[in-house]
């Protein structure tokens, strides 16, 4: 029987069809177009319903491809990637990805999702995820540094999410400390690391990106901050997705290789140049305080280093979460 994605290749291109030519083009019966259209609605896949005319999908999108996104990523790359599992929806790619990983998935494994009903950021917190609108990625990497070698790595991700907007002609994005890149004070992508294994030994690391890329403003209601997303920055009616996601795959690969070898240090001075927090007053929220204080960098952990009433502080991403103060 035909799948889901199946159906969904033939409404990409946001025209209408009747229910006869697309059973036709499927192979089945108008009444299974039918319910297959009503399965696809349930998942909170926008399709219109015409009434004597067809169904569409509201736009054209483009669908995330895995065989597009592997060949799109540089050779001595795509080598180190094991699989690229593209799912139309899931609770979440990190979690989807999580449970392949208890499941004995190689290092290189990667998720991604036309939606996810689940997603979420820092502190679970909920992070809107329409179908076909953004970029939801997960990559599996397995390190042998254990989880105390991984001071640094959010941070590290998020200046291969900038060297791969810069790719693209985005220049102005910046990163707030420790999981946050902001264009002009709105954020555009996320990052969300989560680690399970040995302190000193072998680890399992999930790396989230979240990047907005056509969101329309119906479904960012549940948004409580300033956003923006790829096509308001560039113009584009659509963002080429599959080659976004292999060039974050490209740029966050090589990062990887380079902070394995080289640690934190080795991405100080961008990290000074991409910094949207240092020499700012800042609130730093922990789970029984409010600190206020001026921000004065990071060290060679990744840790965010404050000035505050009592002196200098250090504050590992884990432990709070950061306002930068009006």
């Amino acid at each position: 029987m035909p799948s889901r994605r199946q159906l969904l290749n033939i409404l990409s291109d946001g025209e209408l069809h009747s229910g006869e030519a697309l059973g036709s083009q499927l192979g089945v019966s108008r009444m299974a177009v039918w319910k297959r259209i009503q399965a696809l609605r349930h998942s909170a896949v926008p399709i219109d319903v015409v009434k004597g005319k067809g169904y569409r999908l509201p736009t054209a999108v483009e669908l995330l491809d895995g065989d597009a996104i592997r060949s799109a990523v540089s050779p001595g790359r795509r080598d180190h990637l094991a699989a690229i599992e593209t799912v139309l929806e899931v609770d979440s790619t990190s979690t989807w990805l999580h449970q392949a990983a208890q499941e004995g998935a190689a290092s290189g494994t990667v998720c991604v999702a036309e939606l996810q009903h689940a997603g979420r950021g820092r502190h679970n917190r909920r992070w809107v995820s329409p179908f076909a609108a953004n970029l939801y990625l997960s990559l599996l990497w397995r390190s042998m540094n254990g989880v105390a070698g991984l001071g640094g790595l959010s941070l590290v991700t998020g200046i291969a999410v900038v060297r791969s907007l810069e790719s693209f002609g985005i220049t102005s994005a910046g990163l707030k400390w420790p999981n946050d890149i902001l264009v002009d004070g709105a954020k555009l992508a996320g990052i969300l690391i989560d680690v399970t294994g040995e302190s000193t030994g072998p680890c399992a690391v999930i790396i989230g990106v979240g990047i907005n890329v056509s969101m329309q403003k119906a479904d960012a209601d549940g948004i409580d901050q300033c956003w923006t997303d790829l096509c308001s920055l560039t113009g584009r009616e659509q963002f080429p997705r599959n080659r976004l996601a292999a060039s974050v795959l490209e740029h966050l690969l090589a990062a990887i290789e380079e902070f394995e070898q080289y640690g934190m240090d080795s991405f100080m001075d961008e990290w000074r140049r991409l910094d949207l927090v240092n020499g700012r007053q800042v609130d730093l929220q922990l789970p029984n305080e409010v600190v206020p204080g001026l921000a004065c960098g990071i060290d060679s952990a990744g840790a965010l280093l404050v000035d505050t009433a009592t002196g200098r502080r250090r504050f590992a991403s884990g432990e709070v979460s950061l306002r930068v103060a009006t």
